[in-house]
């Protein structure tokens, strides 16, 4: 495999203006994260409050820390305290819990609402309406700015249905903005499908392995 600086310097090369990459570092160690970072990768994404923590106080300062895995409410905290943006914010509760430990914590918390539209149940999120309902509600929630949203494809190799279900998180990321002029971001694209995404909208892809190899579990 390609040197990291390498694939990030290909990748980032290959996005468009203001479509920003997320290089998913979960389960990599921190050596390869070092080596992203010096090929000028400043945004990360973890999906494990433990990890980010550790990594977060490992890492240089200006990293941008974005939490990209399913939350639990009683991890918010730690996640608060290190991530500039939570991307996967699934429910109405979760969506409370970030903006009371925010306030607590004195900061504002980016965050986008995660759509479900992939046809595989076993992904979490929003149906379109009840995200619609939530951005309504935590426009108003004080410690968290809604950015936007994030969404999944399904897992498939049919790309007409990848290119559906982006088309319908960018559906639902206008809608949105409808009701938070602010939120435009649209998370969406890994590797393997991310081209797909960018056509679609996408401002972050989030790729993992094109740019670190196979996780080390």
């Amino acid at each position: 495999m390609p040197r990291i600086s390498t694939k990030i310097a290909e990748i980032s090369g290959s996005l468009p203006d203001g479509v920003r990459l997320v290089a998913v570092s979960k389960f990599h160690p921190l050596p390869s994260l070092l080596e992203a970072y010096g090929a000028g990768q400043r945004l990360f994404g973890e999906s494990r409050a433990d990890e980010l923590v550790a990594k977060a106080a490992a890492m240089p300062a200006d990293v941008e820390w974005h939490f990209i895995g399913h939350l639990q409410t009683n991890k918010v905290r730690r996640v608060v305290a290190c991530a500039s943006v939570i991307e996967s914010i699934d429910s109405l509760r979760l969506l409370q819990a970030v903006s009371a430990e925010a306030v607590k914590a004195g900061r504002t918390v980016r965050v986008l609402l995660q759509v479900h539209v992939a046809a595989e149940e076993t992904k979490t999120g929003f149906e379109p309406e009840q995200l619609l309902e939530a951005a309504a509600i935590g426009r108003d929630l004080p410690g968290i700015e809604i950015s936007g949203v994030m969404g999944m494809a399904t897992n498939t190799d049919d790309a007409d249905r990848i290119a559906a279900d982006f088309d319908a998180i960018a559906g639902v990321a206008g809608r949105v903005r409808m009701l938070v002029p602010g939120a435009s971001e649209i998370s969406m694209g890994m590797s393997g499908d991310w081209p797909l995404a960018v056509a679609r909208g996408a401002t972050l892809v989030r790729i993992g392995s094109d740019i670190f190899g196979p996780r080390e579990y």
